[in-house]
């Protein structure tokens, strides 16, 4: 079973033609693009984007990604991909699912963690910077 996240945005996205092979279906890498649509869509309303992070003195590179594909997307298709913040103090971890956004069938779920890394020591964290904190702490308030 996975964790629900305590924080969600969705996003919908039209399957351009660039995105699909001949027979019309979505190649599986684009879908970690639609992921960071997605992943960028939340940390926006979280208040705490990728400009901000780096602000802070942070970059978050994406340290693992699982992908499970349900049923290929095709071309001209509506997307709707939500995103679900599920941790946040140490790490951050979202998952996502992308559904079809006019009958909502399940079309593949995912995952992404990221940690923080000091931009001016290399140094990556054990716990997630004060600003991220504080920033999940006044969307959940």
């Amino acid at each position: 079973m996975r964790k629900p996240g305590v924080f969600h945005v969705d996003t919908e996205i039209l399957v351009p033609f660039f995105d699909v092979d001949s027979m019309h279906i979505v190649w599986h890498g684009h879908y970690v693009k639609y992921l960071e649509v997605a992943r960028c869509a939340l940390l926006e309303r979280l208040g705490h984007d990728y400009p901000n992070m780096q602000a802070s003195g942070y970059m978050w590179p994406v340290i693992d990604l699982q992908l499970r594909y349900i049923r290929g997307a095709t071309f001209g298709q509506r997307l709707k991909v939500r995103a679900s913040l599920v941790e946040w103090e140490h790490r951050l971890k979202i998952n996502y699912l992308i559904s079809d956004a006019l009958t909502g069938e399940r079309m593949t779920r995912a995952s992404t963690v990221q940690v923080a890394v000091h931009i001016a020591s290399g140094e990556m964290q054990l716990a997630s910077p004060q600003a991220m904190l504080d920033a999940v702490g006044k969307v959940l308030a």
